[in-house]
């Protein structure tokens, strides 16, 4: 990656308070999963921008967690009057080859559309789960159980091309 931020307790609580604010309509309510899909929309397209090591989607996933830090150290410091800048342990997504990155971009032009088709309230909850998503992959936890996507998006990316060049088809 071209630059990664280490995510500190400020950067986790602000991811925390979205993912709460998010979950807590669908817990009080009839718990229906099409309430969590634009939040789990933007929450793919975030694992898919992880897996970038660059370019803009990969500076874009780097970056969010210093939004992230100095939202949530500024929320801490101001409701409990606790510093909560230590950082937590640092992970990425790596491994993500050339035919995968075709189907990341092709993920996150999904999300983007879906974005735009959406209402309001929907446009609210993918940019949380964009932001929740991408924020959590910074961690080592998060990234190591996500480890998976990467190869999973090349192999994906394998199969298009494969398709395209006609391998098998006859």
């Amino acid at each position: 990656m071209t630059a990664t931020s280490t995510l500190t307790l400020g950067g986790l609580l602000a991811a925390l308070i979205i993912l709460t604010c998010n979950l807590y309509p669908w817990w009080t309510g009839g718990r229906e999963f099409k309430q969590l899909a634009y939040f789990g929309k933007g929450f793919g397209g975030a694992a898919c921008a992880a897996a970038c090591p660059g370019g803009l989607l990969g500076w874009a996933h780097s970056r969010t967690g210093s939004v992230g830090n100095s939202a949530g150290e500024t929320a801490g410091q101001g409701l409990t009057g606790t510093r909560v800048g230590q950082g937590l342990t640092t992970g990425q997504l790596t491994g993500l080859g050339t035919t995968g990155a075709v189907v990341a971009v092709i993920a996150v032009t999904l999300v983007v559309l879906a974005y735009k088709a959406a209402g309001k309230k929907d446009k609210k909850r993918l940019l949380g789960g964009a932001f929740v998503g991408s924020v959590l992959l910074l961690t080592a936890g998060v990234a190591g159980a996500l480890s998976w996507l990467p190869n999973a998006l090349n192999a994906a990316g394998d199969g298009i091309v494969s398709v395209v060049q006609g391998a098998g088809l006859l």
